[in-house]
């Protein structure tokens, strides 16, 4: 079967013409599904096909072509990936918008890519490109799916999708087969993505990446995690990630697995079960977002209910710390819980973007999620390691996909511990706008700005970013990541920032889950307002406080928070918080709170906060608290003073 993808990757190199040669084997299979109306509508893959190209001839009537860029914006649809395709076809370069993005940001990535085209999904996605006109000189034409809402526009430059398939198929009539010439001169070597990094430290960056390259490294993952056309992906993952381009297009042309577009984000879990996948992966957050939703949902159920869960929960946690499954955890428990979140055909889970807790982790496998960690960057093609077989080592992200993926750790100290380097055969092709300029890939080798190390089975352990290990002012090192995910096993914890380098003990900022923690409060009658009002209670700090005991418990003695601090607000990619793919991004926060740290390690009681918050809309909300500084090691500033 890894000969069969590698042999099919190298026999069509590019997206446009493996769909072509997919539509012409299995003109009837589905391709695609979207859920529209609560109804499920099926494309098999000469009708993927017919959009793409009349979506390309349409854009070719339009004057797009080769090395021109079009930028895609919206929620996941069939259209996008189609889109995306058609563009490849004329020789054009794809980029894609997460979107959620800000205006300032849309008006970044479009006017650095001179996008000349942008396929925007509905109103909301117009809306941004309309009010940023007069500063994309480049962009000619904008490409509307959903109609509703559309009629109060007259600008020259909107024309819907269908419009375009219209202009497509005129074209197809006037020049029969001018399609099939196309697609027959793309060249798998050529830049055909533009895929933006995910930018923790700065504006993100463009990856050049070919589509051969994409495909030849899809096919050595899916020699390492198989999939074929029995298989069900639903596509939630963000199309501008690195990963659900390896999803959703490579891997999906290659194996024709179907691929599912959900109706609305608000109903995702709901047609998630509608589907039961057979492979998903989620971001970190989204895997610990269930654990907490299902925790959360425990608390309003009946004292049965509750002592089954946590029977079963009992038992399968110890027998999968021997290696095994409870049989009695799965009839008491597990399996109605599988069913209930839609992972009853689950053969592939995975993880991967951020470390996921090793608590989150071993929650979903005693579950029985066959859940396995990846690792990877943007510009080595996304995932590159995966744990193999039944096997998983919470504590690592597997081996390479196959022996042409090499790793090493840079200057090792004494415990083995470097920065993470990777090489392989399908690395991008540089940054756009800047080809001679590789950035972290140094002769061939990814630095990936990661410190870990190989342990003796030869899996890689990753355990922070090298520049976010800290040392305390006692010279203890510690990892920020892995306390915080430590914490974010809470059902009532949705983010949390450790802070100590430099310092004599360890903080902590949390953000509360707002949902659990409301839900909490209303079945304890205690009255709130806003996020910030509830943050701010008593009952609320107190509950906080346990959570942190429980996990400094289990924590070596340097690597326990001392203080705590309930964030008046979450964490927003919005503000610049977290990267669109919900990292932290450490160094907006140390300067966004350094006051409220200040005060912390000043040793005041509380910090009073009288702010201004913006929110997506436009409309702001002034916000006046008083945020307590919880001590929970009152002696550690003590003690460290002694010292």
């Amino acid at each position: 079967m890894a000969a069969d993808f590698a042999a099919l990757a190298a026999r069509a190199d590019t997206f446009p013409k493996l769909l072509a040669l997919n539509a012409a084997e299995h003109p009837h299979d589905i391709a695609l599904r979207e859920k529209d109306f609560g109804l499920w509508r099926p494309t098999t893959w000469v009708q993927y096909n017919a959009r793409v190209r009349d979506f390309a001839l349409g854009l070719r009537d339009l004057g797009l072509g080769e090395g021109d860029v079009v930028g895609l914006i919206g929620d996941n649809r069939p259209d996008w990936v189609a889109g995306e395709i058609a563009a490849h076809a004329l020789g054009a370069l794809s980029l894609g918008l997460y979107r959620d993005a800000l205006e300032d940001e849309v008006h970044y990535l479009l006017d650095y890519g001179e996008a000349r085209v942008v396929f925007a999904e509905d109103e909301e996605q117009v809306d941004k490109l309309l009010n940023l006109a007069d500063r994309l000189p480049h962009l000619r034409h904008i490409v509307y799916c959903d109609p509703r809402g559309m009629r109060k526009y007259d600008d020259r430059r909107l024309i819907s999708a269908e419009a375009l398939a219209k202009r497509g198929q005129a074209l197809e009539a006037a020049e029969p087969g001018l399609y099939d010439r196309l697609v027959a001169a793309t060249h798998g070597d050529a830049v055909a993505i533009l895929c933006t990094t995910s930018g923790t430290t700065a504006r993100p960056k463009l990856a050049m990446l070919s589509a051969g390259r994409v495909l030849r490294h899809c096919a050595s993952y899916l020699a390492a995690d198989p999939k074929g056309p029995q298989d069900d992906y639903v596509s939630v993952l963000p199309l501008p990630w690195i990963m659900e381009q390896i999803y959703a297009l490579g891997q999906a042309l290659l194996c024709r697995m179907t691929v599912n577009f959900v109706e609305e984000a608000d109903t995702l879990m709901h047609d998630f079960r509608e589907i039961a996948p057979t492979f998903v992966l989620f971001a970190p957050r989204v895997w610990e977002a269930v654990a907490a939703d299902v925790r959360a949902r425990m608390m309003d159920a009946s004292p049965l209910k509750q002592w089954l869960f946590a029977r079963g929960m009992a038992a399968g946690l110890a027998a999968l710390d021997s290696g095994r499954r409870s049989p009695f955890a799965d009839a008491i428990l597990f399996r109605a819980l599988r069913d209930r979140l839609g992972f009853t055909r689950l053969r592939s889970a995975a993880t991967g973007g951020a470390a996921l807790g090793p608590d989150t982790f071993r929650f979903f496998r005693a579950l029985g999620v066959p859940l396995r960690q990846l690792y990877g960057q943007t510009e080595a093609m996304g995932a590159y390691t995966l744990h193999r077989g039944e096997t998983v080592d919470f504590d690592t992200v597997g081996v390479p996909f196959d022996d042409g993926i090499t790793l090493r750790i840079a200057e090792p100290d004494r415990n083995g511990i470097g920065e993470i380097q990777a090489r392989h055969p399908n690395m991008f092709l540089g940054y756009y706008k800047a080809p001679e300029g590789t950035g972290d890939v140094v002769d061939g080798w990814m630095h990936t700005g990661d410190a870990g190390y190989l342990d003796a089975k030869g899996e890689l352990v990753v355990i922070d970013r090298v520049k976010d290990l800290a040392t305390n002012a006692r010279g203890e090192r510690f990892s920020p990541q892995y306390l915080e995910n430590k914490l974010k096993f809470s059902p009532y914890v949705a983010e949390a920032v450790i802070l100590g380098a430099g310092r004599d003990y360890l903080a902590a900022l949390i953000c509360i889950r707002y949902a659990v923690v409301a839900k909490w409060a209303e079945k304890n009658r205690i009255a709130f307002t806003t996020y910030a009002d509830l943050a701010a209670k008593p009952e609320v700090i107190a509950l906080l406080r346990a959570e942190v005991e429980r996990v400094n418990a289990g924590l070596a003695e340097a690597q326990r928070i001392a203080k705590v601090v309930l964030l008046y607000k979450e964490l927003d990619a919005d503000d610049g918080e977290l990267t669109r793919t919900r990292k932290v991004r450490r160094g907006v926060i140390n300067e966004k709170y350094a006051d409220l740290i200040d005060t912390i390690y000043a040793g005041q009681p509380v910090y009073r906060v009288d702010t201004v918050i913006r929110f997506q809309d436009g409309t702001t909300q002034r916000i006046r608290t008083t945020l307590p500084v919880v001590d929970l090691l009152p002696a550690a500033p003590a003690l460290a003073a002694a010292e």
